[in-house]
């Protein structure tokens, strides 16, 4: 759906995103990119939701349904013709798409590393013995006690300001944000990265997709490519096989992340144990100039790895998903 504005003569589109802070900037970055990459020829206007996800601020998303929850009505809108595109928080997106739609660009990666809050500890290595950690991740919260299994997990909901606050408030000693989302907002000073090696983030964290109707016209999905940084791209496309292999959701602790190692990609991916007592790790390598299908390839063959290595233990994960 693309409008001409008669007094401008450019063509409008509705992007679509969630209403938090974070989700409003990141939908004005790519607006800002159409305009500027259009020469004016596009004007956005930005339409907010309220998504499922954003209306659950006690419980784990798991026991509403798991991954989708943060994306479903802005789905629905986009299949319905009321949206042009839908600016997505990549690691939200189900690994997935509904029919009838696809990513259309991939911006930059922000960092993707986990960022550490709290007002007593500067790493969760010096938390207090039975600290509180508040979060509702679980792929947090078992790297978290595969590191800590002395804290206590508390389920610790909302948007950036909102932990912030419940942090404030005692309601934990600490807790985790991730850095992409604190430096889009102009906030990256208020935690402290955690070094990949130390806690491999989601997949996909970091990454913004932009997504469109596959009947999206060939000048729109042109410009839209223009917003394309090849490594993101390639990031979420091994990151997001890996995921979808495992049958990877809000109720498994998994992560992985594409490294870049000079002439190759290095995927490292893992699953862990809800509690943290166990954790399986699988990696692999392909050339930087990798096709997407090999990058796909890439993405599966390390889940795999993990499958092979934790095959006893992860039927188990499949009956909590």
């Amino acid at each position: 759906m693309t409008n001409t504005d008669p007094t401008k003569g450019a063509r409008r589109l509705r992007l679509g995103t969630r209403g938090s802070p974070l989700a409003l900037a990141q939908a004005n970055q790519i607006a800002d990119g159409i305009r500027a990459a259009s020469a004016g020829a596009y004007e956005c206007e930005i339409v907010a939701f309220t998504t499922t996800g954003d209306k659950l601020t006690t419980e784990r998303l798991i026991n509403s349904g798991g991954k989708g929850l943060f994306t479903r009505e802005l789905d629905d809108a986009l299949s319905r013709g009321e949206l042009d595109l839908a600016v997505h928080s990549l690691k939200d997106v189900p690994s997935v798409l509904p029919a009838g739609q696809v990513f259309a660009a991939f911006p930059a990666r922000e960092d993707p590393r986990d960022g550490f809050l709290s007002h007593k500890a500067k790493s969760i290595r010096e938390l207090p013995e039975g600290a509180k950690l508040g979060t509702a991740s679980l792929r947090r919260e078992a790297q978290a006690l595969a590191l800590r299994p002395d804290l206590e997990v508390v389920t610790f909901r909302g948007n950036v300001a909102t932990r912030m606050r419940k942090l404030e408030e005692g309601q934990a000693d600490a807790t985790f944000l991730a850095m992409a989302g604190l430096t889009r907002l102009g906030m990256a000073d208020v935690a402290t990265p955690i070094p990949l090696e130390d806690m491999l983030p989601a997949a996909a964290q970091g990454i913004i997709g932009v997504v469109a109707r596959d009947d999206a016209d060939t000048e729109l999905l042109e410009i839209l490519g223009t917003l394309t940084h090849g490594p993101s791209r390639a990031a979420a496309i091994a990151e997001r096989a890996f995921l979808e292999k495992l049958d990877g959701s809000c109720r498994t602790p998994i992560a992985a992340h594409l490294f870049d190692r000079g002439d190759e990609w290095e995927l490292i991916g893992e699953v862990l144990s809800p509690g943290g007592t166990a954790r399986w790790r699988g990696d692999g390598v392909c050339r930087k100039d990798a096709t997407d299908a090999q990058l796909v390839l890439l993405g599966r063959a390390v889940a795999q790895e993990i499958i092979f290595a934790a095959k006893e233990a992860l039927p188990v994960f499949g009956d909590e998903r």
